[in-house]
């Protein structure tokens, strides 16, 4: 889930919410976190001025890294222009 605001900065800035009740090891916890980190690192001069917030609310444990890349991908994409 993602949750979105303008911050009327120059660039994006990204929170990151993973709860321990939906992904149990702090390993897992921490994969999460590095994967959301480096896809928006990427992709943060392409998006919008806004204070973005990556919250899981869903358990991950079955998801490949590849499809918490996409879901990410996919979330960051379908953020509309802030003027």
């Amino acid at each position: 889930m993602l949750h979105y605001r303008p911050n009327g900065l120059e660039s994006a800035r990204l929170g990151l919410a993973v709860a321990k009740k939906l992904v149990k090891h702090a390993s897992g916890r921490n994969l999460l976190k590095r994967i959301a980190r480096e896809i928006f690192r990427l992709q943060r001069k392409n998006l919008p001025a806004c204070d973005l917030i990556v919250r899981v609310h869903a358990p991950t444990a079955k998801a490949s890294r590849a499809e918490l890349h996409q879901d990410l991908r996919q979330l960051l994409g379908r953020l509309p222009a802030v003027p």
